[in-house]
């Protein structure tokens, strides 16, 4: 037995052992039903949390491979080599291990569900929990997870693993998004941050893992693969931390809850593990890249460590909250995921709170990331314009206010709201942000080729704007017809009640607005590199075929007799607006307004930006006459000489 499969199996009956212990601890371990209920067994009680920590470090292994091939090992080939050839197979297998164990996982989960032992489930039973969106959830992640095992035996590209990776991360997303925080109060806020958390602690201890192998083989690419993978280690540790917090006070009902209760207890217990590896992380990496050696010893302790704290994270999702699970009373606080806000006033629209986590995540991830770029130019020596700067910031605030502000509150009980935040994340914020320059920032801070030949994160993003891709989406036809189309195709059809329906239709539209909207103004307006350089011509030309159509929309609206999404604001009941065409008129209304102006001040940008392209034309040309000292001027005098001398053209 190598070294590697020892620490392997210590890893995983150490996770195990952490279980058991904080199963018990917690309340969580599984106990006989009383008298008279049914009973899905002790069996089923206890392979439910233990096949789920043999998913969840199957996945963090997975990504951690992954990583390493794509990211942290140096390479001279768009191939992988080497090393990067031995973990993508390593990742192989462990995402056929995470397919596989996806679907044994559902046999016990379903058995959990009908309080069944698994040999009594009947065929209507394990069909109707597919049904769930919970079975759906194991079933996608068994998908996802077998897509990665087979697209890492068939490419070695490394941006083809860039890809894969790309899939594997967003199979964590399923089950976290379903489980323990769906339930919860502040429901999109509870989810989202239970999936950035599982996230951050994925890529730390994956990518951790795999340098421990890379270190075990003794490869000559440790040493830059540990620099690349330090600032990937401190994100995760920075969104880890942050997330966490955030979703424990979705859990917790007031601070004696942390010291008061078993969970909270369990959740002390776990931040001081986070601090505990972070600080000892960041010292003995300092130490070690300093330094050198030593490296195999510290990284095992710290994966013995992590995989105690993901049995730990198990446990925890399996222990009973200090707020139940009910905390939503009512129909209307389901379809909320919170209580009717209170009548609107300007105050409750500038200052109110809605724990929208895709907004927040949006906000701080963008922001966080803008700021880092920027500091990094400055660190360097490199200038960075402050109005870029300032214009990123003014568009995350247009973001904040729309999702997770005021106006993101009454979003979800007022079309008039709704149509507000509508119009800020398609027609203002993307403005703000395609003037930061945030694909310019990228390319100028991420990190370049380690030696050459190598397939770097800014290489990766130069490659994505030249692929034929990016020349499709940014043709001049594109952008207006998902702008414009978008709004006849959401609104006058059953789509817009759907979305209106869940809290994930929500996020859906609001990632919608913000991405279509950045498409149209990036094209239009946009001073990062594009595949496509349009003459402002064609950009005046752009926007003269969009403003007419986003009218026509806004007037529909206003107009219209049929109340949108009739039976979503009915089931509301609000006692307040209680006239629905009466709102949905102001909503229309905002929609002219709010878009109108905008597309307005636009005009006016390409007409000034149309000017300024012509006099840096002829400024051009001005410079390159009077380095030929006037040659073209001259051969034109002396056509028109030749000309009144013979009083005729002559051939030439």
């Amino acid at each position: 037995m190598t070294q590697t499969v020892r620490d392997t199996v210590a890893g995983f009956v150490l996770a195990g052992l952490a279980l058991l212990f904080f199963l018990v601890v917690g309340g969580g371990a599984p106990e006989p039903a009383p008298q008279g209920l049914p009973d899905p067994g002790q069996l089923v009680g206890w392979a439910v949390p233990v096949i789920k920590v043999v998913l969840d470090l199957s996945a963090l292994l997975v990504i951690g491979f992954l990583t390493a091939a794509v990211f942290l090992l140096p390479s001279s080939e768009p191939e992988a080599q080497g090393l990067s050839v031995q973990a993508t197979r390593l990742a192989s297998r462990w995402a056929t291990a995470w397919s596989i164990g996806s679907l044994i996982y559902f046999l016990p989960k379903v058995a959990e569900v009908f309080a069944k032992p698994i040999g009594s489930l009947s065929y209507p039973e394990i069909s109707g929990y597919v049904g769930t969106s919970d079975g759906r959830a194991i079933l996608l992640q068994a998908l996802g997870a077998g897509l990665v095992a087979v697209g890492t035996r068939w490419t070695l590209s490394v941006r083809g693993l860039a890809v894969l990776l790309g899939l594997a991360l967003a199979t964590l997303a399923p089950i976290t998004l379903t489980g323990h925080s769906a339930g919860s109060g502040s429901h999109d806020l509870a989810t989202t941050s239970l999936f950035l958390h599982v996230l951050g602690v994925t890529l730390w201890v994956g990518g951790l893992a795999a340098l421990g192998w890379v270190a075990l083989r003794g490869s000559k690419r440790l040493e830059p693969a540990i620099a690349r993978y330090s600032s990937v280690a401190l994100w995760a540790f920075v969104i880890v931390g942050v997330s966490g917090v955030v979703n424990a006070t979705v859990r917790l009902r007031s601070i004696g809850d942390v010291f008061g209760e078993t969970y909270g207890l369990l959740v002390v217990a776990k931040v001081v593990a986070l601090v505990v590896l972070g600080a000892f992380g960041y010292r003995q990496r300092r130490r070690i890249v300093a330094k050198g050696g030593g490296f195999v010893r510290i990284a095992v302790v710290e994966l013995f460590v992590m995989a105690a704290a993901i049995g730990l994270a198990v446990a925890l999702s399996r222990t009973p909250t200090p707020v139940g699970d009910d905390v939503l009373k009512t129909p209307v606080e389901e379809l909320l995921g919170g209580p009717m806000p209170a009548a609107p006033t300007v105050l409750r629209l500038l200052w109110g709170f809605a724990g929208n986590g895709v907004g927040l995540a949006i906000v701080g991830l963008g922001t966080a990331f803008y700021l880092r770029g920027v500091w990094a130019m400055h660190r360097r020596g490199d200038a960075w314009p402050v109005g870029r700067t300032i214009s990123w910031l003014v568009g995350m605030v247009a973001i904040a206010w729309a999702t997770f502000g005021g106006l993101g509150e009454y979003s979800h009980v007022l079309f008039s709201a709704h149509m507000a935040s509508h119009m800020l994340l398609s027609m203002v914020a993307p403005i703000f942000l395609v003037l930061g320059a945030p694909v310019t920032l990228a390319l100028r801070t991420l990190p370049g080729p380690r030696q050459p030949g190598e397939v770097s994160p800014r290489a990766m993003l130069l490659g994505f704007l030249n692929s034929r891709f990016s020349q499709v989406i940014t043709h001049p036809l594109v952008g207006p017809v998902l702008f414009v189309g978008s709004l006849y195709g959401l609104y006058f059809t059953g789509i817009f009640e759907t979305l209106m329906g869940s809290h994930w239709g929500h996020a859906v539209m609001e990632i919608h607005f913000l991405a279509v909207g950045t498409l149209f103004y990036y094209v239009l307006i946009g001073i990062d590199p594009s595949p496509r350089n349009l003459q402002p011509i064609a950009r005046f030309g752009m926007l003269l075929v969009t403003v007419p159509f986003h009218a026509f929309f806004a007037i529909a609206v206003m107009s219209s007799n049929t109340v949108f999404a009739l039976d979503y604001w009915k089931s509301l009941d609000r006692p307040y607006r209680t006239d629905l065409l009466a709102d949905q008129y102001l909503g229309g209304g905002m929609a002219w307004a709010m878009g109108e102006v905008p597309l307005v001040l636009v005009m006016v940008a390409i007409l000034f930006q149309w000017f300024r392209s012509d006099t840096r034309e002829a400024k051009r040309y001005d410079r390159a006459e009077d380095r030929n000292e006037d040659a073209a001027l001259e051969a034109y005098n002396a056509r028109l000489r030749d000309l009144a001398e013979h009083g005729r053209r002559r051939e030439p």
